[in-house]
């Protein structure tokens, strides 16, 4: 594939700023952010007070929407490296995402009136956003990585920089967005004003995607001025002497054995998983497969050199290690916001916040310290202290366990129906911020140096798998949640002692389960890996557990990993 000619490999250290193509993506990104987090502040509170979801249940759509958002940009990466190209599929997608924003716009609109009909738009909506997703993430990402020369020591600085772009459309899109779809009239939710909420996500999706039309041939530029992210044209009589094949080669029994480990993983997941919830037992197995299978076709490619091959390795541990930063992170979509909603005192500042902004916390912290970041990595670089990308995502993992530890102390202090003050929810998120910086641009970064020419969007969407991963064992550990205060003074306001059935000292009647069970509450304790959660303490240490040993882990293989990565940091 010759999108443009053979870069240097030599870094360009007497660069200055950064060119003007970086800002057209940040725009666009921005966009599509605010459409994408919007949407995803409302999801959970849309499905559970609109659709009638328990909270588990949405915790489990959450997770396989976001999952399978970040699985599709595998396919989203192959079709533009061999047929569309990144433009052409930015286009796409954007376009498609805005679709979807209407049809869940159409589902709140209609729900009051015919539930089943509301119901299977936001099933379509959630499928076509989806594939959106699948065709705008690993394009746009892998283009700012084609703005530069290979080895430019910008590049950390400039995922830093658009990575400051995804999160100020972040936070506009849950700064908007809840406050036009999470309204509440004193304590009682307006149900049907989320779809407002959807429908500026929507517009938000067709403005960025218009604007990327008309900006992106004047300034989406290589540095020798060639256009980025065009068709791919692939050249059978180009000499050998060139530093990389431009086409990966996999033969028919590669493609073939990759399937048969699709098959056989999926159905090993599948009866690990099996649950009622078919998210939960059809969904999460078939992204963990893909996964797994899809890192195994690349790596059969006949074309790949023994550093390359060990580049792309150090990509997959450290994408494994990712799973768990972001099965926690994404807690803030989900459990957070329920906690956020249910056992939070809102009231800040004298004002009252809805719950779905709390999570925007994380994108303020963004917008504050990504610069400062970005001057970090670059001051210690010119200092030869930088520490390797491996060892920032461990900081990042490090960080994020802090942030639950904090937030696992408080909640143990307020009991079960407790109020926690909402500064500690701050608190917690900025922790999982710094984190997030140390890990999740640098992470960008790293494939975009590490990945072949010939695979740049479809590592970049292997990347996302390992996101999408994470997104499903978010949403597998949210619906671990146990009964929050609002159940228990439920419980009381009828004369059950929810505490005594829980912990098994009093037998429940008929008529008090088929009551627990229409407000959708649970009659025993949830458990994980054989461990019984018996309170939000209990719930938040298990983040805080994963995170930290994970963090642990790859800190003491960096060593291994800086060795394969070939002169790569």
């Amino acid at each position: 594939m010759n999108q443009t000619k053979t870069l240097s490999q030599e870094p360009q250290a007497n660069q200055q700023g950064h060119p003007k193509g970086l800002y057209v993506l940040f725009t666009t990104e921005m966009w599509e952010r605010f459409n994408f987090y919007g949407m995803r502040a409302l999801l959970t509170l849309f499905l559970v007070n609109a659709l009638a979801f328990s909270d588990k249940d949405a915790s489990i759509v959450y997770g396989g929407f976001l999952g399978l958002s970040y699985l599709t940009p595998m396919i989203g990466g192959y079709i533009a490296d061999r047929y569309l190209g990144n433009r052409n599929c930015i286009l796409l997608g954007g376009a498609i995402m805005g679709i979807g924003q209407l049809c869940l716009f159409f589902s709140g609109s209609v729900y009051a009136s015919n539930l089943d009909l509301a119901k299977f738009a936001m099933w379509t909506a959630l499928a076509i956003i989806i594939v959106g997703n699948g065709f705008f993430k690993p394009n746009i990402s892998s283009m700012v990585g084609q703005l530069y020369n290979k080895g430019d020591n910008r590049l950390d600085s400039a995922f830093t920089i658009f990575y400051m772009g995804i999160n100020v459309g972040a936070f506009l899109g849950m700064s908007v967005c809840p406050f036009l779809g999470d309204v509440k009239v004193g304590e009682v939710r307006v149900v049907e004003a989320f779809r407002w909420g959807f429908l500026a996500a929507g517009l938000a999706m067709f403005l960025g995607t218009i604007l990327f039309f008309f900006l992106k041939n004047k300034y989406v530029k290589s540095p020798d001025g060639q256009p980025v992210g065009a068709k791919p044209t692939f050249h059978p009589d180009r000499k050998q002497s060139e530093e990389e094949s431009e086409k990966a080669k996999f033969t028919t029994g590669s493609i073939v054995a990759s399937l048969l480990v699709l098959v056989v993983l999926y159905v090993i997941f599948h009866f690990l998983s099996l649950d009622p919830n078919p998210i939960k037992s059809w969904v999460y197995p078939f992204i963990y497969a893909s996964a797994l299978s899809l890192a195994f076709l690349i790596l059969t490619d006949k074309t790949i050199t023994k550093i390359e091959r060990d580049r792309i390795v150090v990509m997959y541990i450290i994408a494994f290690f990712v799973i768990f930063f972001w099965s926690a992170f994404e807690q803030a979509g989900s459990s957070l916001t329920f906690v956020a909603d249910k056992q939070t005192d809102l009231n800040f500042l004298g004002y009252q916040l809805p719950p779905s902004f709390i999570q925007n916390a994380n994108s303020m912290f963004i917008i504050i310290f990504a610069l400062p970041f970005s001057w970090l990595w670059l001051k210690l670089q010119k200092r030869n202290l930088e520490p390797i990308s491996p060892v920032k995502q461990a900081i990042g993992l490090l960080l994020l366990a802090i942030g639950y530890y904090i937030i696992a102390v408080q909640v143990a202090k307020i009991g079960l129906t407790g109020k926690l003050a909402v500064h500690w929810l701050f608190i917690m998120y900025l922790f999982h911020t710094l984190g997030e910086l140390c890990l999740s641009p640098i992470g960008l970064s790293l494939v975009s140096k590490l990945a072949p020419k010939r695979f740049s969007s479809l590592l970049m969407g292997v990347w996302f798998i390992g996101n999408a991963a994470g997104y499903a064992l978010a949403g597998t550990l949210g619906a671990l949640i146990p009964p929050t205060g609002d159940k228990f003074e439920f419980a009381t306001s009828q004369g059950i002692d929810l505490q005594g059935i829980l912990d098994g000292t009093i037998k429940p009647t008929a008529e008090q389960i088929a009551t627990l069970a229409q407000e959708k509450i649970d009659v025993v304790y949830p458990t994980f890996v054989g461990f019984t959660i018996h309170n939000l303490y209990e719930f938040f240490m298990v983040f805080v557990t994963l995170s930290g040993t994970a963090a642990l882990v790859l800190l003491l293989i960096s060593g291994i990993l800086k060795k394969m990565m070939h002169g790569v940091k």
